[in-house]
């Protein structure tokens, strides 16, 4: 008898029945699109049973505005990490468009000219981020830690390292005005996120994003100038962090060089927190507005329970590892 004969036959596996994956499917589809909204609802209930201000008019008002900073920072990332970039210079920028803006409306300018200022000097460092990663193939992270540098030392030589004070009252109202009982930068954030949502959603130009992001070598071959939108993508983050920054000056009443100090790792956690993914292609600003709303929960909670900064910096850290893994084990389930 020989060795064919004795071998043990090989026992297929069994196809997994279409019945019994529709199910998992379906669940883990709806992880996917209601799994954050859950998760940001339990954490209020929690916050409500632990602090008898949480749940007040005032206590929301305070974190939409202070959510509102992080959150226009975080729709121009979003457009970033869709194409599988990086921003680390968004606060660097912020900090530099805010000082541009403020010296413009000292100087007797009006409050228009003051903000385009701001939105206009933010744009053009993106635009040198964008020119760096697009045209010259340098790494996103390289050339907007490059960046990072460069702006926060362009703010400190601006105006010799002092912040730009006696600001006009108009320009105030930008960042402490309020509109009936909502404050001002709530009202800028959302018509930011609603304008940006709707290109992304619904215009050829979000495609595109989507499209470089998920596989740029077919985005390439299908027509796309991929080197435009990436390039694009940066002007996007640059403009919104000069728009954030010229908000910021108006709700501290000044223009601060030190403004802005690791805001863009709030900026990414929103992001990755609101399920889009650091390889691209995957995410909305629906996700992030989640994300950056979840972040402003857990810190204005940790603060109403007395609890350091420092712990507050730990959890923040903890959410943006876990939202990782949760990117990672969808990728392989895939």
């Amino acid at each position: 008898m020989n060795a064919k004969t004795l071998s043990t036959p090989k026992t297929a596996t069994p196809p997994t029945s279409p019945v019994a994956a529709a199910p998992r499917s379906r669940l883990r589809l709806s992880l996917d699109r209601f799994g954050l909204p859950l998760v940001f609802i339990l954490l209020c209930v929690v916050m409500a049973f632990s602090s008898e201000y949480f749940m007040t008019w005032r206590n929301w008002m305070d974190i939409l505005r202070q959510t509102s900073i992080n959150g226009i920072l975080a729709v121009g990332m979003t457009y970033v990490i869709l194409t599988k970039g990086i921003d680390l210079s968004v606060g660097s920028i912020l900090a530099f468009a805010g000082l541009c803006s403020a010296l413009v409306v000292t100087q007797g300018h009006g409050l228009l000219a003051a903000v385009s200022a701001g939105m206009f000097a933010g744009a053009m460092l993106g635009m040198v981020n964008g020119f760096m990663v697009a045209n010259l193939s340098i790494p996103p992270f390289v050339a907007t830690l490059g960046m990072l540098s460069i702006a926060r030392g362009m703010t400190f030589i601006l105006n010799d390292g002092s912040p730009v004070t006696d600001l006009p009252d108009a320009y105030l109202a930008l960042g402490i005005g309020k509109l009936g009982p909502i404050g001002v930068p709530v009202i800028i954030f959302a018509v930011v996120a609603l304008i940006f949502w709707m290109v992304l959603r619904y215009t050829t130009y979000g495609r595109y994003i989507y499209a470089v992001g998920g596989n740029e070598k077919s985005a390439r071959t299908s027509g796309i100038g991929v080197r435009k939108v990436t390039f694009s993508v940066y002007v996007v983050s640059g403009l919104l962090a000069g728009l954030a920054g010229v908000v910021l000056a108006a709700r501290t009443t000044s223009a601060l060089p030190q403004a802005g100090m690791s805001y863009e790792l709030d900026a990414i956690a929103a992001v990755v927190i609101g399920g889009t993914s650091l390889s691209g292609g995957t995410g909305s600003i629906v996700g992030t507005l989640f994300g950056a709303l979840l972040i402003g929960v857990i810190n204005n909670g940790l603060n109403l329970l007395g609890v350091s900064s420092y712990y507050q910096q730990v959890a923040k850290g903890l959410i943006i590892v876990l939202a990782v893994l949760i990117d990672v084990w969808r990728k392989k389930k895939r």
